[in-house]
């Protein structure tokens, strides 16, 4: 798996400064998340681009949760994009 940091959403900085408990379980889950995408890139779903190999990994937590925006480099390597709250519309 590739890629540095990822940009924190705006959501996710917004539960750090109000609940830093909450803010750690959610990046538990996250990396939870994360596991799961370096065994199984291929079973998340596709964008609607046409692109077979950009697509997203939906994280739960709590009563929503985080999409991750990655693409398949190949079998074994994939570059997360971008991070989002499954509340906002897009990504930044």
């Amino acid at each position: 798996m590739t890629g540095g940091r990822i940009a924190a959403p705006d959501t996710f900085r917004t539960l750090l400064e109000r609940d830093v408990d909450a803010a750690a379980r959610a990046a538990d889950a996250i990396g939870q998340g994360v596991a799961v995408l370096r065994l199984f890139p291929f079973t998340c779903r596709k964008i609607e681009n046409g692109n077979p190999f950009l697509r997203e990994l939906i994280v739960s937590f709590g009563a929503s949760g985080f999409v991750l925006l990655f693409e398949i480099e190949v079998a074994e390597q994939v570059t997360i994009l971008a991070v989002r709250h499954q509340r906002e519309e897009d990504y930044h």
